[in-house]
């Protein structure tokens, strides 16, 4: 069973799908994307292990910036639902950027092939697998291509996960909604 959760910057949405996963799972693989360019992304990274570590949880940490829809995929292979280990990712449009900017010089077929692994990846997981990403599409438009070109990518993206997720949350001020259960359908 795969869940979405989203929201802005600072919304909540790392900490609440922490505790959904350790509502729901004695254990889980936290498969981090982002990576550590500066000090200051160093220092909110180990502040989030730190986190993780405190909570008396037993975590797994890998970091994946770029080969997520293959990790989700070997993680699964052998598994049923109940033996699968729940993972989850945080976040998607962070796995995003760093496909974006290894491949900004290719071809939007390209992209978008790195898109359909990925939701194929999801969408065939065995297990419980929590799925952390930004809502970026409430700003303004970005001033350049590649951040047009980001953002509009992150909107398909996240569009075809929640379709495929059986919850969909969106956090905001700390406050988790589920919307897949309060969708208006035509």
């Amino acid at each position: 069973m795969s869940v979405l959760v989203t929201g802005g910057a600072r919304s909540g949405k790392s900490s609440f799908a922490e505790r959904l996963c350790m509502q729901r799972s004695s254990e889980a693989w936290y498969v981090a994307t982002a990576q550590a360019y500066d000090d200051e992304m160093r220092e909110r990274i180990a502040m989030h292990q730190k986190q993780r570590e405190d909570s008396g949880y037993l975590w797994h940490t890998m970091e994946e910036p770029l080969e997520l829809p293959a990790l989700i995929q070997r993680m699964g292979e052998g598994h049923t639902g109940t033996s699968a280990p729940t993972i989850l990712v945080d976040c998607l449009t962070l796995w995003l950027t760093n496909v974006l900017l290894a491949h900004e010089h290719d071809e939007s077929h390209v992209l978008q092939g790195h898109l359909d692994a990925l939701v194929e990846a999801i969408r065939t997981y065995p297990g419980l697998l929590v799925l952390v990403t930004n809502e970026v599409g409430d700003g303004i438009v970005p001033e350049y291509k590649l951040g047009r070109v980001y953002r509009d990518l992150a909107g398909v993206l996240n569009q075809r996960i929640a379709a495929i997720c059986r919850e969909v949350f969106l956090v905001t001020v700390g406050i988790a909604i589920e919307l897949k259960s309060k969708e208006y359908r035509l």
